[in-house]
């Protein structure tokens, strides 16, 4: 075979065999194509069967749910239904009482009607009886007057006027004669005398006085403590005002806070407070009223000493405890604006003074002025009876003596006198009273009506606490809440309102605050 026909054959193999390669390679890529299109067949089939699964097991759990949000829904439903079935078994309970207990006051109205009824009717019959025997007294006394007119031969007009002419000339030579000679007699002594005398007293009490306002300044370390003071919404402030009784007033002032009350005692209490709360730092209404309570007590330490130091400087000994207190306790307290215990010290000089150059006892009149003005701090307490009276009745209670007791009680004339040391307490508390700018009578008007309007609020039941505050223009009174409920509270407030238009007499409008205030307090151990 000649070369052309072998490349011919060559070129003819290889083509056939290109051919064969091409269908094998063809007929391979159809076999696996096949096998994965079954394959993915198999996945997909797979895929939707568990998903059909996870579809119908969700299902399930869905009507479950379902199930179990209806069945509690039910369950609520039907509790609040027994809920409001009970409150209007109760409510309807609560309507049958009343009913029963306005059918019950009905009865007793009728009862009390028909026996108010009756007593009428009775005192009618004994009016009548009464009008008829005035009437036959009337014609009793008549006759008698004719008898006796007709024995005397004088009318009744012209008895007398006989009577009292005779009666009136016998009086006027007797005054006339008295007064001359009473004349002649203090002419020649009295006036030198009295002279020399208050003269002498005056000389032997220069002391200091001071007079009392109705504002106390506490100074600040910085302008950073009125915010502590005040407290997170005004919860110390209130805190604070509550338990004292007393304004507290935080203005543009730097550095300073002013206490504002009428009451001394209160002002100084809320003073010493408010200083210790300054310097222990710690502010919170807790403390608040702790340091308030423990101010009070060092207070009456104080008041305690200031009465032992009165009774030592005066050399009046033997004196009783509670007095003790009382005087001590004058310091807080102004009459007309002059400090009480200031005033009660000079008088008791002056009575010293005074007794001496009348050659009585030095002791009792001294005693007898310090005590004089002694009922000025009980008497807001005490129902009937003005200062003399009840520091009379104090001290007569706490074994003063007679000639003591008296002169407390007439040193303004409301009882007579006894003895001699009530004209001297009485003169030397006029003298001390007469002093340039020694009193100022409005002020002392203005505290007695802040103490009445006190007094007022303090004669309801079941009251704690009241302080009459902003100058009078408001009085807030703190109950108990175990005897006083809200719906009380409110009725309080409106009847105070109403008796304090009745019984006083004020400028403006005044405030009535009651305050119900219900603490639960435990301690953890």
């Amino acid at each position: 075979m000649d070369s052309g026909s072998s490349i011919y054959v060559q070129s003819i193999i290889l083509s056939v065999s290109a051919i064969v390669i091409f269908f094998a390679g063809y007929f391979l890529r159809w076999i696996f194509a096949h096998k994965q299109l079954k394959e993915s067949q198999q996945k997909a089939k797979s895929l939707i069967d568990l998903a059909q699964k996870e579809a119908e097991t969700l299902r399930k759990e869905v009507q479950l749910q379902g199930k179990d949000f209806a069945i509690k829904l039910r369950e609520e439903f039907e509790k609040e239904t027994r809920d409001k079935t009970e409150k209007m078994a109760q409510a309807e309970k609560r309507i049958v009482q009343k009913e029963e207990n306005i059918e019950r006051r009905l009865d007793l109205l009728d009862k009390k009607e028909k026996d108010i009824n009756g007593r009428l009717a009775l005192l009618h019959e004994n009016e009548e009886k009464v009008q008829k025997q005035s009437q036959e007294l009337n014609v009793l006394v008549e006759e008698e007057k004719k008898r006796l007119q007709t024995i005397s031969s004088m009318t009744e007009e012209d008895a007398k006027k006989l009577l009292l002419s005779r009666l009136e000339e016998d009086l006027v030579h007797e005054k006339a004669t008295r007064i001359r000679k009473a004349e002649e007699e203090i002419r020649e002594v009295s006036d030198k005398k009295a002279q020399y005398v208050l003269a002498q007293a005056i000389q032997r009490c220069a002391s200091e006085h001071t007079a009392s306002s109705t504002v106390t300044m506490v100074i600040l370390p910085n302008d950073e403590m009125k915010g502590r003071i005040i407290g997170r919404e005004g919860r110390n402030i209130r805190a604070l005002e509550a338990a004292a009784g007393v304004d507290i007033i935080i203005d543009d002032t730097p550095e300073a806070v002013t206490i504002s009350g009428f009451d001394m005692y209160r002002r100084e209490v809320a003073k010493l407070a408010l200083e210790n709360l300054i310097s222990d730092g710690r502010i919170h209404p807790g403390r608040i009223e702790e340091v308030v309570e423990r101010a009070q007590r060092d207070l009456d330490i104080t008041i305690k000493e200031e009465g032992e130091k009165a009774a030592f400087d005066l050399k009046v000994h033997g004196l009783h405890p509670e007095l003790i207190k009382l005087i001590g306790r004058l310091k807080f307290r102004t009459s007309y604006g002059q400090n009480a215990l200031q005033h009660s010290k000079e008088v008791a000089m002056l009575c010293g003074a005074i007794a001496t150059h009348l050659n009585l006892d030095v002791k009792i009149a001294t005693r007898a002025g310090l005590l004089h003005d002694i009922g000025k701090v009980i008497s807001q307490d005490v129902e009937e009876g003005t200062h003399a009276i009840a520091g009379a009745n104090l001290a007569k209670k706490h074994g003063e003596k007679d000639e003591v007791v008296n002169a407390i009680a007439s040193h303004h004339e409301e009882r007579e006198m006894t003895s001699i040391y009530g004209a001297l307490v009485c003169a030397a508390d006029a003298i001390s009273a007469a002093r340039p700018g020694a009193r100022a009578e409005t002020l002392d008007a203005y505290i007695k009506r802040l103490e009445n309007l006190e007094k007022i609020a303090n004669s309801f039941k079941g009251i704690t606490k009241s302080y009459a505050l902003q100058a009078g223009r408001e009085i807030r009174v703190l109950v108990d809440p175990e005897h006083i409920n809200d719906d009380e509270a409110i009725v309080m407030a409106r009847d105070m309102r109403k008796k304090i238009e009745e019984e006083m007499e004020y400028p403006g409008q005044i405030k009535v605050i009651v305050v119900r205030e219900k603490r639960a307090i435990e301690i953890a151990k």
